[in-house]
């Protein structure tokens, strides 16, 4: 889906994400100790990888607590992970005043309702493709793939390409 004209996408410098939802599919599967298991995409992590290389922020703001999703962001460098979330917003305008950062500055990727109250802050929304309809309308781009099969790596390709650093970012993988 194109995006709708919002802002200026070259300013944003980082990419805050949902985890449920987004970047999984939003299954769970709890052990019988209690522990539970999310899978993960691994080119969402790639090019989460790739974004942090063109020198941008990642992090992660998730309404659940979960230790699989301190893992994942030990694996991919990501610092900044807010869980337990209940309310997003003021999560969010957190970190705009730790991180210095304007509204305009960061892009958002949810998929429920509870993201709305972000969506409406951020320089650029986007809504994973099988989110509800009432999130998609308040998006500013609408994935083709589903949370956690690749959405985030749609977005994250579509602000570096959109913003001209994709190109010096494929160097070298280039034969």
């Amino acid at each position: 889906m194109a995006a709708k004209a919002r802002g200026n996408l070259s300013r944003i410098r980082m990419l805050l994400l949902d985890v449920d939802g987004v970047l999984t599919d939003g299954s769970l599967l709890i052990h019988p100790d209690g522990s539970e298991s999310k899978w993960f995409n691994v080119y969402d992590g790639h090019r989460i990888r790739m974004w942090q290389r063109a020198g941008l922020l990642c992090g992660l703001l998730s309404g659940r607590q979960s230790e699989a999703t301190l893992r994942r962001a030990e694996q991919l460098q990501i610092s900044l992970v807010l869980q337990g979330c209940g309310e997003k917003l003021p999560a969010f305008e957190q970190v705009l005043r730790d991180m210095q950062l304007e509204p305009e500055e960061v892009a958002y990727v949810g998929d429920d309702w509870m993201d709305l109250p972000v969506f409406r802050r951020v320089g650029f929304a986007a809504a994973v493709a099988n989110a509800p309809e009432e999130v998609r309308r308040h998006a500013d781009y609408v994935t083709v793939c589903e949370g956690g099969k690749g959405a985030v790596a749609e977005v994250i390709e579509y602000l570096l390409r959109t913003t001209g650093r994709w190109d010096d970012l494929l160097k070298p993988y280039q034969v």
